[in-house]
């Protein structure tokens, strides 16, 4: 046996290991996720559209997300982003909230709304246990 023959066969000298990283995989992929996001977040965003009375009262400060019931100008309510039927608003209200009474519930009504309307969402509300229910309005423009 000779010395060469144990020694492994010589690879050509222009096979080299290739130890860049190609990247244009990764760029493609967040080139689409950023459209995507771009296309989405405006869509996440939107709510009832009220044309909310103006007060000089002063903003609310709170750090968990709120719960809303709205009233549209053509008295159909609205919970968070959704319609609802009034006599589902108060089982559906139990049902997120855990029959919590001190939650805190936004009430949103149209200006163009009658104030019985709005009033009534907010006696049901009442009614139905939940004691800090509050009114919203837009803050005058200067």
């Amino acid at each position: 046996m000779t010395l060469n023959s144990a020694l492994p066969p010589r690879r050509n000298a222009s096979l080299k290991l290739n130890n860049q990283i190609n990247i244009t995989p990764f760029v493609d992929v967040m080139l689409v996720l950023l459209i995507v996001f771009m296309v989405t977040a405006p869509l996440l965003s939107m709510g009832v559209a009220l044309d909310l009375p103006k007060t000089e009262a002063a903003n609310l400060t709170q750090t968990e997300e709120p719960l809303v019931v709205s009233v549209d100008a053509a008295g159909v309510i609205y919970l968070q982003d959704t319609a609802i039927a009034d006599d589902k608003l108060i089982p559906r209200l139990v049902a997120m909230t855990g029959a919590n009474p001190d939650i805190q519930i936004y009430i949103r009504g149209d200006q163009n709304l009658p104030y019985g309307t709005v009033l009534g969402t907010m006696g049901l509300i009442s009614a139905a246990g939940f004691t800090k229910v509050v009114l919203l309005a837009n803050a005058p423009e200067e």
